[in-house]
């Protein structure tokens, strides 16, 4: 690879500063300027990439180190810009913040695992970093000079002010930032209108705010076009230095592949399960198989499924529609009882269990779980305890949890993963005696995981039916 690629990092010194809106809306704004702009978010948000995918007009991706290695990212950051001129990505947290060493002995350099910081660095492109400005004038030169300073390695290329008072508010923090040596790039004023629903896992899906997100998305890029010098973004992005690289490939993840039938895998999707990653289906279809999207609130499974993926979502949400589908609940078992592999994560091990919150499920795996008021959120070192269709016993995989979910009552299944945490072993996830099913509150990086989904098409190329 020997093209050069446009490429700028939208980050902010917290969480709540107003990136998503300003990354979005510079998204969607370049988009409408006739740019392809290829949309990616730092870490493992399912959230973020669906209001990107509306703003760009093609999926949004994830770049997390934690789970893939730093070393996929610019391979990773090349696929998904092939057939773009510029990339946007959004930051996550703080510039500096990501995972945090599990025994706080250890060191922590200036830029954490997996940051923004340690993402922009990686491949090789400038930061704009979002201020909100409520609360400050003068003062946001020294926020703006201490992060410029704070890691040599990067590179602040400009500042974007957001949630701005007024024209003489603005005079001064635009003095302020260039007393310190960083161009301003543009000043957002205070608005309510652009606020997206959120809830216990953060913002409503673009999946489920439907029409209204095309709405949203539409005003953070008129907002952004009125008050950002988006020339000034595309010079800025076009002083990136992305290392040159073999972009990463599907096809190259899965390696040749036995000739043979197409094996037909249905994913579960619709408003209830929107937290996937679109590699996922990539290699899925790389590695031989045909995918069909259903949305289990009320279709039913074709008649030719030879597997089925549940990824994550909002069940509990859902599970009075959910439950009332009992067709395809009895579907769904009588897959499980063919010996047909399914895969379950975390809504997806929601979906598969007995019930939800009292609520009928699809009754695959004997346990019951129920929304709780505790967040369980991180990265989890794992390692699979049980030989499945995905992963044999001892394969050691890093993945992440985020579910306000919780088992209550969990049968005879064997478990899924393995993990230290706070000094305690934790076993989690459900296994079928068979080996089949494999369910987990787990998420997984398709990228790190390509060689597991090759072996569940596989498996589902045995699948008989009649």
């Amino acid at each position: 690879m020997t093209d050069s690629l446009a490429a700028v990092v939208v980050a902010a010194p917290s969480s709540g500063s107003g990136k998503t809106t300003i990354a979005t809306g510079i998204m969607g704004a370049l988009s409408a300027a006739g740019h392809r702009v290829a949309p990616f978010k730092v870490g493992p948000d399912y959230i973020d990439p669906g209001y990107h995918a509306v703003a760009a007009g093609r999926p949004g991706r994830n770049l997390d180190a934690v789970m893939v290695g730093s070393d996929a990212l610019v391979p990773m950051v090349r696929w998904g810009a092939r057939d773009c001129d510029l990339a946007v990505v959004e930051g996550v947290m703080g510039l500096f913040d990501g995972r945090i060493p599990p025994d706080d002995t250890d060191p922590v350099g200036p830029a954490a695992e997996g940051s923004t910081a340690a993402v922009a660095t990686t491949i090789g492109a400038p930061v704009i970093l979002v201020i909100d400005a409520r609360g400050q004038s003068q003062s946001v030169g020294a926020v703006v000079h201490g992060f410029a300073t704070h890691d040599p390695r990067v590179r602040l290329g400009g500042v974007v002010l957001n949630k701005v008072g007024s024209a003489r508010h603005e005079a001064v923090l635009r003095q302020s930032c260039e007393r310190v040596g960083v161009p301003v790039l543009g000043a957002i004023p205070r608005s309510g209108a652009l606020d997206v629903p959120s809830r216990h896992l953060g913002l409503v899906t673009a999946a489920e705010h439907g029409t209204a997100a095309v709405a949203a998305v539409d005003a953070m890029a008129a907002l952004v076009a009125r008050h950002v010098d988006l020339e000034a973004v595309v010079r800025l992005a076009r002083t990136a230095s992305v290392p040159e690289s073999t972009p990463w490939s599907p096809d190259a993840a899965v390696g040749e592949i036995p000739p043979g039938s197409r094996p037909v895998i249905a994913v579960a999707g619709g408003p209830a399960f929107t937290f996937g990653y679109t590699e996922h289906e990539e290699v899925l279809v790389a590695a031989g198989a045909d995918v069909v999207t259903i949305d289990p609130r009320h279709d039913r499974l074709p008649d030719d499924v030879a597997g089925l993926v549940v990824p994550g979502g909002f069940p509990e949400l859902h599970a009075e529609e959910l439950a009332a589908n009992d067709g395809l609940s009895a579907d769904v078992r009588a897959l499980a009882d063919r010996g047909a592999p399914i895969h379950g994560e975390c809504a997806g091990l929601l979906y598969l269990a007995a019930a939800l919150d009292g609520h009928a499920m699809a009754g695959v795996l004997d346990l019951d779980a129920e929304f709780g008021s505790g967040l369980t959120l991180g990265y989890r070192d794992a390692v699979a305890l049980t030989d499945s269709v995905l992963f044999d016993a001892g394969t050691r995989v890093t993945g992440h949890e985020f579910h306000r979910t919780r088992v209550v009552r969990a049968g005879d299944h064997a478990p899924a993963w393995g993990w230290r945490r706070d000094g305690v072993t934790v076993r989690e996830g459900a296994v079928s005696a068979s080996g089949r099913v494999h369910a987990s509150y787990l998420h997984t990086h398709p990228v790190a995981t390509a060689t597991a989904l090759t072996r569940f098409v596989a498996a589902c190329r045995s699948v008989r039916f009649g």
